[in-house]
């Protein structure tokens, strides 16, 4: 019995839903469940959150949106490596049919290749795009950006028609080639829950007396942080992630925490959201939903020309406490004033779920007519 998750490498935000969707799959499935992802999201991520809980195979699924970092994109390059990669799409459906039938998948889930659709309908497995948007829907932004880009944005839309249905998250966009819509809560990492904000800020050696705010902008990060110039640090203290081991030197003002630390005290990236006020970044689909399920509030800046930018600061004041900052504002450093206005905003009006994983967990197991673990 095989589930197979085609997930996006644009980001870390697909992956890490999904992720959470693979843990609550694993506790209510059988044992004899196999999952096998399909992905060119980095392997450390499923090996520091995946819990050995899905067979990694990596493989470019889709191409995304090309990113010269967290805030800026290339329209142009966007679609002429779509339009490369969609060139290559029977070979491509070819191979991953034949690894569908040779492992007997039961279900395909993808969020949100398109691929994955086309290649499960070949191999005669039912698939689901399970995400809050669509690439078609992206990718009609960028519609002049080359002579192509009309063809590529109608073959994702042809392949998504493959699609047994669509679980849709909040703050959605796209889907219309989809016929069966199921709305979903949020999928959202949770902190741990034996552990008290201060205990966390104690563990990551974080002031308990000062207001803290988190900088996070994902895998494409922001060039040239302006971190020794900073006008908040006298009442704030700003929070910095390293991947190695060793921060580095950091100004005045400012904590680096690095992840090998943190994993190794057994804690997650969701435990550091649980521990500051604020998260400063640009608005991403995992960053909201990790704010949204550990109280902290965002401040966030542009990122350049992407729909699901327009829909999430839309959506967004309903669940969080959240604040724009101007571009020019954050790279000069001028964050107090954001910030302290930011924290004089009253609660949001809705308190969403956030236990999409468990749901959608459900929702595999009773599409692949799977039984339920015993408990």
């Amino acid at each position: 019995m095989t589930i197979f998750f085609y997930i996006s490498g644009h980001g870390f935000g697909h992956a890490i839903r999904q992720i959470e969707i693979m843990r609550a799959l694993r506790q209510a499935a059988p044992s004899s469940l196999r999952i096998v992802v399909r992905t060119s999201a980095p392997p450390w991520l499923f090996d520091r959150t995946a819990g050995g809980s899905a067979d990694l195979r990596p493989a470019e699924t889709d191409t995304g949106v090309v990113q010269i970092d967290s805030l800026r994109l290339d329209e142009r390059a966007t679609m002429e490596s779509a339009a490369r990669f969609y060139e290559t799409l029977p070979a491509r459906e070819e191979e991953e049919a034949l690894m569908l039938r040779e492992h007997d998948a039961r279900l395909v889930v993808a969020d949100a290749p398109p691929l994955a659709c086309g290649a499960a309908a070949k191999a005669g497995v039912p698939s689901i795009v399970c995400g809050n948007f669509t690439w078609d829907w992206i990718y009609r932004d960028y519609a002049q950006a080359t002579s192509g880009a009309a063809h590529v944005i109608a073959t994702i839309h042809t392949l998504y028609r493959h699609a047994s249905a669509g679980w849709r998250l909040p703050m959605h966009g796209g889907f219309d080639a989809i016929d069966t819509i199921v709305d979903v809560p949020f999928v959202a990492r949770h902190a741990r829950g034996d552990r008290t904000i201060d205990a966390l800020r104690d563990d990551l050696r974080l002031s308990r007396e000062r207001k803290l705010v988190l900088v996070s902008f994902g895998g494409y990060g922001v060039r040239h942080l302006p971190l020794a110039g900073l006008d908040c640090t006298d009442r704030w203290q700003v929070v910095v992630t390293s991947p190695g081991r060793q921060s580095g030197e950091v100004p005045s003002g400012v904590a680096g925490v690095p992840e090998d630390t943190l994993y190794e005290r057994g804690l997650r990236y969701e435990d550091l959201v649980r521990a500051v006020d604020v998260v400063i970044t640009k608005p991403g689909y995992g960053i909201i939903s990790d704010c949204l399920a550990n109280g902290a509030a965002i401040l966030y800046t542009s990122r350049g020309r992407f729909a699901e930018y327009d829909v999430m600061v839309r959506e967004m004041p309903r669940f969080l406490r959240s604040r724009y900052i101007a571009l020019e504002d954050f790279l000069a450093g001028r964050w107090k004033n954001d910030l302290d206005l930011l924290m004089t905003q009253p609660a949001p009006p809705e308190r969403p779920r956030t236990d999409g994983a468990n749901v959608v967990a459900g929702l595999i197991l009773k599409s692949a007519d799977l039984p339920t673990s015993p408990q």
